[in-house]
């Protein structure tokens, strides 16, 4: 039988505050363990929440961000649960009343189609601490740093089809939510946890299937394997006439596989009631649009931009504008230089594999906007060829200086006067006689490929700092 793929996402957002939801702890990350845990944190006796007005702005923000529904008066409540990282036995979360309600999220896939996922939901809570495993002989330590991080949980509807959708998806939010400066987004230190549901159901049907839960995947690649294995273990269990268990899984990266963790909770066995110690967060409409003229130019709004201004392919746009960071760099370099289109070329293909090779983000590299605009001005004056710009653009990178500095240190300025080009060009059509018959008596077709031995000649001649175009030009009214 063929089975369709049914995935809900729940995203875990680390808010970028300086401090908790509750309390006026720092929430840096990689601080000694336990030392950013106060008497709040701890939940000892006597100790009140006192609510991060930031956090109420960020969530604001967010829902502004996707075009939903703002919560005008938003209820804490308390989750029920005992877990060693969780000091008061229970979580401060929003169940029925959430600061965001349901909205939309267009997402662009890589051939350039739009999915729009459904957004049911996000609500301000606060994280756990952390148990560690490491180190402990056979016990486990627990740190409480992260006890009281502000969350957004952003909970989608069931409108991912297939783990492409679900990778999609989590890029675009994390463009999103880094535009807007909510959150850092940064995957590897927590800052953005993803909780996939994922069920099969019939082709066709419009019956839901029994869901597991994927727990806690913090890279978009471990999300893509974990749906496709999930896939292929559910699949493999209705095929041969079993049913899938509810349950909450793991998934480890290193078999490839998903494990059975516990049996997934509903909301009853939360046992949620309102947080008696904070009142209901009310907001209104001055407040909202106050935020509303804040927000940034938003991902989707920029590729358009840069799409049209700048006359680039959906997919370079894309690119370009992936970050905030990323997009700042190119407009820099676009409109200093004068050139799009050059500038598209040189940030995606020499600048970030550079980058990529270096394994190094954006805001280390060593060659600035300013650095690559004066770069590509020197190839568009003809000073230098595009050749010589990669060896100018990595001595900038290692240091040397401006690109103007290294052109005039080592010599790199491409030969332009039309004199020395001539001399250049009879000197090679009088030491290759046997070319110059081949060429005159060739076809076209033949001929072209003769004039690329020439120039090549030249170049190297020159050490490649002849102008390609006018080498051309001159060989052709010499070879007639």
């Amino acid at each position: 039988m063929q089975w369709e793929t049914v995935i809900g996402l729940e995203v875990h957002l680390q808010l970028a505050t300086q401090s908790k939801i509750f309390s006026g702890s720092a929430t840096t990350f990689g601080a000694a363990a336990n030392t950013q845990a106060s008497a709040v944190d701890l939940a000892m006796p006597g100790m009140l929440p006192v609510l991060n007005e930031k956090a109420v702005r960020y969530g604001v923000l967010f829902g502004l961000g996707i075009g939903a529904e703002i919560g005008k008066r938003s209820v804490f409540d308390r989750k029920n649960y005992f877990y060693p990282d969780s000091p008061k036995g229970y979580q401060i979360s929003q169940f029925s009343d959430p600061i965001v309600g349901t909205g939309s999220f267009d997402v662009q896939m890589e051939d350039g189609s739009t999915r729009t996922i459904g957004i049911t939901r996000a609500h301000l809570e606060e994280d756990a601490g952390k148990s560690l495993h490491e180190d402990f002989h056979g016990q486990s330590g627990i740190d409480l740093n992260r006890a009281g991080t502000p969350l957004l949980e952003i909970v989608t509807e069931p409108d991912i089809r297939c783990a492409e959708e679900a990778v999609a998806y989590l890029k675009e939010l994390h463009s999103l939510v880094t535009y807007l400066g909510i959150s850092d987004g940064n995957m590897a230190e927590g800052s953005m946890r993803c909780d996939v549901n994922i069920s099969l159901r019939p082709m066709g049907s419009d019956t839901l299937g029994t869901r597991a839960e994927i727990k806690n995947v913090n890279s978009f690649r471990f999300v893509e394997k974990a749906i496709r294995h999930e896939f292929n273990r559910q699949s493999d269990i209705l095929n041969d006439g079993g049913t899938v268990v509810q349950e909450t899984r793991l998934y480890d990266a290193d078999r490839d596989e998903t494990r059975s963790m516990r049996s997934k909770e509903v909301a009853n066995d939360y046992r949620y009631f309102p947080e008696p110690d904070l009142l209901p967060v009310v907001i209104d409409d001055s407040y909202i649009e106050a935020l509303r003229e804040q927000l940034p130019e938003l991902p989707r709004q920029k590729r358009q931009r840069f799409a049209s201004e700048y006359q680039l392919s959906a997919y370079d746009a894309a690119i370009l504008s992936s970050t905030r960071e990323m997009a700042d760099y190119y407009e820099s370099v676009a409109t200093t230089c004068g050139d799009p289109k050059v500038a598209a070329n040189w940030v995606q293909v020499e600048l970030l594999g550079r980058l990529n090779r270096a394994e190094l983000d954006l805001e280390a590299s060593p060659v600035s906007p300013e650095a690559l605009s004066g770069l590509i001005k020197r190839i568009l004056d003809n000073s230098i060829s595009g050749k010589i710009a990669k060896t100018v653009f990595e001595a900038m990178w290692q240091g040397e200086g401006s690109a103007d500095d290294i052109i005039e240190a080592k010599g790199l300025k491409q030969v332009s006067d039309s004199g020395e080009l001539e001399s250049m060009v009879d000197d090679i059509i009088s030491t290759n006689t046997a070319q110059v018959e081949q060429y005159l008596a060739a076809d076209d077709a033949k001929r072209k490929k003769l004039l690329g031995f020439f120039v090549g000649q030249i170049m190297k001649a020159s050490k490649g700092q002849a102008n390609p175009q006018m080498v051309n030009k001159i060989l052709a009214q010499k070879l007639k």
